[in-house]
């Protein structure tokens, strides 16, 4: 069996059957598994300077982290990411793999059955959207649990529990709104950017996808990571800020700050102006280039020995 194609030279549509589709979301969960191992330190740094304002910067936030709560704080909320964003990564390659092959059936006959840049970004908009199923209520909690400095949740089951007793499933779902529109956008430019990266290589080579260099995958995940965090990071500030906000359920200092996205678009402006829209991007610049480079190198790899 000849090895898969490259992208842009697809004229077979892959197989849709079973088999692809396993063998994508068993690379994706670990690929997922190895990007949450890398960034969470990183994450949590972010996660504090998006929310709050008690950090000059990144470094100093980094060092009352570890001289306050330890090294172990680097890892605050880690069970839930490490199941949902394993479940979540398998669901985006999943997702972006069954885009491209409706693109590439769409494509068929056609004088150049390439995928074009339109086609590889919705197919990572499509991903994005299936992901946000599972990003939403998954950063959520881990958002939750990385900011809180006393212990108002023991972990990712205790927050669960006393946020939905209290509100229900839309406040596990808190944010969804702005999630969906960063992971649709994030998403359709993180993997054309990988894929326009990718395909870029292997014609230059004359090579098919899975002699796809280890290095050259790592560089496609530092394109990607770049192409997502430069085009999506107001909206992710916005989505911390709104999942970090107290509940309608609650009253006092805790409760709710922001009547929704826009609102709390308006707020951060009146209150920093366009820097709020950047707080915590130096960690994020950093994290994501580690990330992003072991995710799709992991992928590229497990897809290699499994396929």
């Amino acid at each position: 069996m000849s090895p898969e194609p490259a992208i842009g030279d697809q004229v077979v549509v892959p197989s849709a059957g079973a088999g692809p589709i396993v063998k994508e979301l068993a690379a994706g969960t670990i690929a997922g598994w190895a990007q949450v191992m890398t960034g969470q330190p990183f994450d949590i740094v972010k996660v504090r300077l998006q929310s709050g304002t008690q950090y000059s910067g990144a470094l100093e936030c980094a060092t009352r982290i570890l001289k306050d709560e330890g090294a172990l704080a680097f890892y605050k909320g880690t069970l839930m990411p490490l199941v949902g964003i394993g479940a979540c990564v398998s669901l985006q390659f999943a997702c972006l793999q069954a885009g491209k092959r409706f693109f590439a059936s769409r494509n068929v006959g056609k004088v150049n059955p390439s995928l074009s840049l339109g086609q590889l970004y919705l197919a990572g908009a499509f991903a994005g959207v299936g992901n946000s199923i599972a990003s939403t209520p998954v950063e959520h909690i881990r958002i939750r649990l990385q900011t809180q400095t006393t212990a108002l949740y023991s972990g990712p089951v205790d927050a669960i529990s006393k946020i939905y007793r209290t509100d229900g499933i839309r406040g596990i779902y808190k944010g969804q709104g702005i999630t969906l529109l960063r992971e649709f956008h994030g998403y359709g430019a993180y993997f054309l950017g990988y894929e326009a990266f990718v395909e870029y290589q292997l014609r230059s080579k004359n090579l098919t996808r899975k002699e796809l260099p280890m290095a050259s995958a790592a560089l496609g995940g530092v394109a990607a990571g770049y192409a997502m965090w430069f085009t999506t990071y107001p909206i992710d500030v916005i989505k911390s800020c709104i999942q970090t906000d107290g509940f309608a359920s609650e009253v006092g200092t805790s409760a709710k700050k922001y009547n929704g996205s826009w609102d709390c678009a308006k707020q951060l402006y009146r209150e920093a102006g366009l820097k709020a829209f950047t707080k915590g991007l130096t960690p994020t610049l950093i994290r994501s280039p580690v990330v992003n480079g072991v995710t799709f190198l992991v992928f590229e790899q497990v897809m290699q020995v499994i396929g």
